[in-house]
Parts: structure tokens; sequence; C-alpha cells
């Protein structure tokens, strides 16, 4: 009788702390403030899937193949999900569990910018993914300019924790995620549009922009200009645009990334579609795991969440990972997109229990090299003449 008691309360207490909010116990480091805050959130390993699974192709040329492949590439996930207290309690001593407090989260954004925001990266991780498939394969894509989307207000002056001290005027009237739809009355289509229309105006000036904002529409608001820091003789409003350049291919290809956000799919897009489109296996048979971002010269930059996507890996059963060569040097700590990331190679190492093995690549060529020494096949790109 006893016992069947206790068991009743122990299984009450659990159902009551899947119900208490973390944040009322959990804190975590606040880099920017110096301070410790309440954490509702935890970074935690999600997911690795089949790139190749995502990839559709439509009506295409008699002359374009789709080969069929031997081997996965595999993107890699991480997510933030609200902690209970048990969830808090199970993973207090779990390394790859990563507290997060609200701005650890969404940094200066809202929750709706911040997902505008992650699925624009994907948006334009995918396009370039593309682009730089397609030209590796022999395809002769091109990039046509996009519209006029903030991804951050620059800074004029920062801290040295990074803080930005002073932000340019425009912080006062523009958010991340907004597009620019019309300048003083004229349309705005690309940035190439918003510098002409810039062009011949001061800095100090006050210029009228209609702009859309998620969850908001469209807005009216009036700006002032600044001189670019390192180009005085330029006037700019003051933000860093997103790369919206859509590229324009031979033929119809798609990825889809459903509701995943987030740039560090570059990288693994790219490589599947090189060996979709090109005879041969690159993975050499096997499946591969592998996150970076990508840009149109093929560039391969630093992602957040490593540590966590490593042990995602392994939980999932690949025991290689191509990761960004930036990140880190073998033995010295590296720093990646989140404040405060820091790690090393043995934790990296530890993350995956030893089993995975860790590829550095720099850009799409050293990914291929990085291949081939697995087995893989070489690229042969398609004949330019045939190419459709």
């Amino acid at each position: 009788m006893i016992s069947a008691a206790l068991a009743m309360l122990l299984m009450a207490a659990i159902a009551v702390s899947v119900l208490i909010p973390a944040e009322l116990f959990a804190k975590a480091d606040n880099p920017r403030l110096g301070v410790q805050q309440a954490a509702p959130y935890a970074r935690v390993p999600a997911s690795a899937e089949s790139v190749n699974d995502r990839v559709v192709y439509n009506d295409l040329p008699d002359d374009v193949e789709v080969y069929d492949t031997n081997g996965d590439f595999f993107f890699v996930t991480v997510s933030a999900p609200t902690q209970s207290l048990l969830s808090w309690l199970i993973g207090a001593n779990e390394p790859v569990v990563d507290p997060l407090t609200e701005e650890g989260k969404y940094g200066n954004l809202t929750p709706t910018q911040s997902r505008q925001v992650s699925l624009q990266q994907m948006r334009t991780a995918t396009e370039e993914a593309q682009y730089v498939a397609l030209l590796t394969a022999g395809y002769e894509p091109t990039v046509e300019p996009g519209e006029v989307i903030i991804q951050d207000i620059l800074c004029r002056v920062t801290a040295e924790n990074g803080d930005c001290e002073e932000p340019f005027p425009s912080d006062e009237q523009l958010d991340p995620a907004d597009t620019i739809l019309e300048v003083d009355g004229v349309p705005i289509g690309t940035l190439a549009d918003l510098s002409e229309e810039l062009d011949g105006r001061s800095p100090g000036d006050m210029v009228d922009l209609k702009i859309s904002r998620p969850d908001v529409g469209e807005l009216d608001v009036t700006v002032e200009l600044s001189t670019a820091i390192e180009e005085p003789d330029r006037t700019i409003v003051g933000f860093v645009p997103f790369d919206t350049a859509s590229v324009d291919l031979p033929f119809d290809v798609s990825i889809d990334s459903g509701a995943i956000g987030g740039p560090s799919a570059g990288l693994a897009f790219t490589l599947a579609l090189i060996d979709e489109l090109t005879e041969g296996d690159l993975t050499g048979g096997r499946d591969i795991a592998v996150t970076g971002t990508i840009d149109l010269e093929g560039n391969v930059g630093a992602i957040g969440g490593l540590e966590q996507k490593v042990s995602a890996v392994k939980q999932h059963g690949v025991d290689v990972f191509l990761i960004p060569a930036s990140q880190f040097e073998l033995g010295e700590p590296f720093e990646g997109e989140e404040p405060g990331e820091i790690c090393r190679w043995e934790c990296l190492n530890a993350a995956g229990d030893d089993d995975v093995v860790l590829i550095p690549v720099a850009n799409v060529n050293e990914a291929l090299i990085a291949l081939r020494f697995l087995g893989g096949d070489p690229v042969v790109p398609v004949n330019a003449d045939d190419a459709a």
C-alpha cells in the first residue's frame, strides 16, 4: 500500500514538473549585459534529415539527366524549445543542452521578426546552393537581383563586448525583416534602385519610406540618412540587406525545406544537387552529414549550435560530418554565431562520443576533395555545349 502511494506521489510530481516553467529556476548568461537572466529556452540537438528526399525536379528537358545516388547527404538541425522544470532537471548535466535567455534565442527581434529572418535565410541558402551546384555541374545559371529586405541595422559605435552603443538613426524607424517598397514615392525593387534614389542626397536629409513589416503590413516612416562609415562620400539609410537575389535556372529544381529556417543547410543542399546532376557517386555509397552556409562564390560559412549538431549526427547514426573550417582550429577555441558559444575540438568529439569523424571544409572544392578521400567519385560536369 505504501509503495503504491509513493508511486502515485512520484507520478504526480512528474506531472506537475512538466507544467512548471524552467525560467523560475534556470539561469543563463547574457553576455551583452554581463549578468545572468532567466533561461526559459534551451538549445538542443534536433535532427539529421536527408536532402535527397527533399529535392524535386519538374518538366526536365530531354538532355538533362538526374542520376540515382547510393548514399545520402544529411542537413542537421537544432531546436530551442521552451523548458519545463522536468526538462531542465534532465538536461542540467548534459553538455549539449545549452540554456537560453529570451535575448539568447531571439536577439533584439520579436519572435515574429526572428522567424521571418530565419525563413529568409533558408530561402537565400536554397537559391545560392542551386546556383553553386548547377555551376559546378556544368550548367549556366544566372542571378537576378531581388527586393530590399533589412537583415540588421548598422552600428556606428560598438562596445568592447560587441554590444552596439550607437546605432544608425534608422534604428528608430526600421526593424530587421522590413521590406523597403518606396523612397519618397518612388518604387524600390532592388538595391540598385535604392542606391540610385539616394544618389545626390546628403547625410542628415530626411526621406519618406514605405515599408512592409511582418504581422503589421505597410507603414510610412521618415528616416534620417547617414554617412557610410567606410565610404564617407556615400549616403546610406544604414542597414545590412539580405541577399535576396533569385537564381534563374536552366530547368526547374526545388528543395522542400518545409518549416525549417536558417542558413546552415546551404552546403548540404549544394552537394546533394551536384551528386544528382552529375555522373558518379559523390558519397561513395555512404551517408554523410553536412553543415555550413554557402555563398555564390562557393565559400562555406560558420553556423550556430555546432556542438548540438554533432550530437544530432551521432544520434542519427551517421559517422562523417563536414563542418565549416572557419569555426575551429585543432586544439584552439572557436566561436560560433551565437554570443558566448565557445568550444574546442575535444568537446565536439565528446558531443559525438568520438564516433563521428569531423572534416572541416572552407569551400565547395574542399568538400569535393574530402568526399573523394572518403571514397566518392570526382565531379564530371555535363558538356557545356549540351547543357540546357
